[in-house]
């Protein structure tokens, strides 16, 4: 039978906090460009990270468990580099599109390792299969925007 565990608890935490990473670098992604198709891009992912923390949170409270509400140090240093590759690349359309599908496919990673764990609960394996999915669609559609060049 599956449990919530104290370790189910810490590894939905942790990718709380690199989904709220997620919305935060989508959301710098969005005002670091001017091309419309690609702003309207990362705004939509940044919504969508947003959702998922929400449905996340929702979950991680509904067997007991604290939420954390961090701010991961790796989740600055790439907002940072996002702005650094925006600033002084010749192509920062196509480098910010690079570095989001490098962070998708990082995401659909740590959807799997906790999704591993056999001890979770139906409900929350449900959501994570969800929104990885959405991630990897949202990965293969990508495709269209690669034409920005």
């Amino acid at each position: 039978m599956s449990t919530y565990t104290e370790e189910v608890g810490n590894k939905l935490n942790e990718l709380l906090e690199k989904t709220y990473d997620a919305e935060k670098g989508f959301k710098k992604a969005a005002d670091n460009t001017d091309n419309p198709q690609l702003k309207s891009y990362f705004e939509s992912k940044s919504k969508q990270r947003y959702d998922f923390g929400h449905e996340l949170k929702t979950e991680i409270m509904s067997f007991g468990q604290e939420v954390d509400k961090g701010d991961s140090f790796t989740g600055k240093a790439h907002r940072a580099w996002m702005d650094v590759k925006a600033l002084f690349s010749l192509d920062n359309a196509e480098s910010m599109l690079e570095e989001a599908i490098r962070g998708e496919k990082a995401a659909i990673d740590d959807y799997e390792d906790v999704l591993s764990d056999t001890s979770l609960p139906s409900t929350t394996a449900t959501i994570l299969r969800s929104q990885k999915d959405a991630i990897q669609n949202g990965l293969a559609n990508i495709k269209i925007l690669e034409d920005v060049r």
